[in-house]
């Protein structure tokens, strides 16, 4: 069982036994590299996604056990980020749908056994709450476009690679994304108003009644 811990991935990668025709010392140094190069943005992105800071410390290392497992699957070395990606966003999917979690809960900035560099990345991108509920509103294939894209600022080929879609269908995901996230923010904000406009009646009755 992987423990909840920022150390050195090769406290979880050695000693699994991996069934590959490649050369298991290269593909965990090449991991271990790669953790300690994006293990804090990876995390900070399955937050974002899941909204729960342990089990995204958690899935962020089974990301990587992956990544470590599925190592012959890279086809080149500087694809690795969205290589990574891919990882991440398909652990993220699949946990989401085994879990039906279809909304996102308002982030505390609490991650207990994420790395501190984790923890201040996460921090560092929180979002107002009027975002955070429009987000939670819209599917999330294109929630996880506009986090790739926006937070994470991953180029156009990169999100492709990451969503496994060509580069167009990409750009389309992230069109409707954008759309959605306009529609929900314009919901957001209406439904902010109408309860300002409650609140100004209510205190003026209030008021009335007082004097």
């Amino acid at each position: 069982m992987l423990e909840r811990t920022a150390t050195a991935p090769s406290t979880f990668l050695v000693g699994r036994a991996v069934n590959r025709a490649w050369d298991q010392d290269e593909a965990r140094v090449f991991v271990e590299a790669l953790f300690a190069k994006h293990h804090g943005e990876i995390y900070a992105y399955l937050v974002r996604m899941l909204r729960d800071g342990d089990l995204a410390a958690d899935l962020a290392q089974d990301a990587f056990v992956k990544a470590y497992k599925n190592y012959d699957t890279l086809q080149k070395d500087e694809n690795a980020r969205a290589w990574l990606y891919k990882i991440a966003h398909r652990v993220a999917l699949d946990d989401i749908r085994r879990r039906k979690i279809v909304r996102m809960v308002p982030w505390t900035g609490e991650a207990r056994g994420a790395a501190p560099s984790a923890e201040r990345m996460a921090m560092d991108l929180r979002l107002s709450g009027p975002l955070e509920r429009a987000l939670a509103q819209i599917p999330e294939r294109q929630r996880a476009a506009l986090l790739l894209a926006e937070i994470h600022d991953l180029t156009g080929l990169e999100l492709a690679a990451a969503m496994g879609v060509s580069h167009v269908a990409a750009r389309a995901i992230l069109t409707r994304a954008r759309e959605s996230l306009r529609r929900a923010l314009a919901a957001e904000k209406e439904a902010e108003h109408a309860a300002e406009a409650e609140r100004d009646a209510r205190f003026a009755r209030e008021g009335r009644g007082g004097g």
